[in-house]
């Protein structure tokens, strides 16, 4: 399976330094010599506020793993890559009721070959991990989500046919900084499913909202 992501850019930060012209010390010149200057100036840009941004670690892709079939499902596993959160906006910049959420969906698994049916992306669940200490427990990884086919850990059995929560927080300005999580990927399928290889896409996704 591989793994795409999808950042919406909140803001920009960016730093234009443009510099029109520099000089070196020549040979000394007589005292008669009338002086020359070479003019230096440069243009500083004011700092651009700070922004909440996404990245995923750089991967080739998720291969899911069988592990954990039984009588009731075949069951893959794998693990998604490190995803991590920025946010270096001043507290007393960021507006009241404000918060941020990164969310992510599956595509079908389809068959690279061969007749075989697409598996739905409600088949694949996860169970989010922050991998960062949250300081003041404002910033949380999502709950898990199973497959249709439930697990049996009590986690709604609809998959990742829609938008499900990786991590969030409720209030931005309660904590800034960096955060990291990932995902446990569980993919359960019927025990008759058709033999092949199928791929997916997980896209990720930031949200800010104020």
């Amino acid at each position: 399976m591989r793994i795409n992501r999808t950042t919406q850019l909140l803001a920009a930060a960016v730093l234009g330094v443009a510099l029109a012209g520099a000089g070196v010390a020549g040979p000394a010149v007589a005292d008669d010599e009338p002086e020359q200057g070479i003019d230096v100036t440069v243009t500083i840009e004011p700092g651009a506020p700070g922004q909440v941004s996404m990245t995923v670690a750089d991967n080739g892709g998720v291969s899911l793993q069988e592990d954990g079939s039984n009588a009731a499902a075949r069951q893959f596993v794998g693990i998604l890559p490190t995803v991590t959160v920025t946010d270096t906006r001043p507290p007393e910049e960021i507006p009241d009721g404000d918060f941020w959420a990164v969310v992510g969906q599956a595509s079908e698994f389809t068959a690279t070959s061969g007749s075989a049916p697409p598996i739905g992306p409600e088949y694949l669940g996860w169970r989010p991990r922050l991998l960062t200490d949250s300081s003041t427990g404002a910033v949380e990884a999502g709950e898990p989500v199973s497959s249709v086919i439930s697990d049996g850990s009590g986690a709604p059995a609809v998959g990742l046919q829609g938008q499900e929560l990786l991590v969030s927080t409720a209030n931005s300005a309660d904590e800034i900084g960096t955060w990291q999580v990932n995902a446990d990927l569980i993919l359960r399928t019927p025990t008759d499913v058709t033999a092949g290889e199928y791929h997916s896409t997980v896209t990720l996704s930031l949200f800010n909202q104020s």
